[in-house]
């Protein structure tokens, strides 16, 4: 058996929650984590987008995942975060309930997600990661956004005059 010393490969994920449920993406795709702040609404975005916000002096497209995902909508709270991701090499930040832990996965306890629920529509869930207490959806951040979607957001992030709601 390894002690995992490198002789087993391991993946670092970054972890959230999204409607009670428990999802996983690649460390390296993750820029930083932020807390909820004032998202300023574009016109004409597609219904998953919330706006833009402002960091540092980058405008910076959020998408809501929850809405992303068709999941019920629910009130914003301290715990929400925004988690600003790399798809390629355009920054975009993804809205979820809470970030929960950084975690390390042996990559022998990932497994192929089913192919009961995998579908056209599903293309960026990569595995399932079994712990000991749960399951962790592991998401393939880049297929999160369609190519039409990865477009629009390019769009909206060079919106010329975003009108706040």
């Amino acid at each position: 058996m390894s002690d995992n010393n490198g002789m087993v490969g391991e993946r670092q994920l970054v972890v959230f929650d999204l409607n009670e449920e428990v999802y996983g993406v690649d460390i390296s795709a993750v820029r930083e984590i932020i807390r909820m702040q004032e998202i300023t609404r574009v016109p004409r975005a597609p219904e998953f987008i919330e706006g833009v916000i402002n960091l540092r002096g980058k405008v910076i497209p959020v998408v809501d995942l929850r809405k992303r995902f068709s999941m019920p909508d629910t009130e914003r709270t301290e715990e929400h975060r925004i988690v600003v991701v790399d798809v390629d090499g355009q920054d975009i930040g993804m809205v979820v309930d809470a970030v929960t832990e950084v975690s390390r996965v042996p990559s022998n306890s990932i497994e192929p997600p089913s192919s009961v629920i995998t579908t056209n529509d599903s293309a960026y869930l990569t595995g399932i990661v079994k712990t000991d207490d749960k399951l962790i959806i592991l998401l393939d951040i880049a297929k999160v956004i369609s190519d039409t979607e990865a477009v629009a957001l390019a769009e909206v992030r060079e919106s010329p005059d975003p009108v706040a709601a």
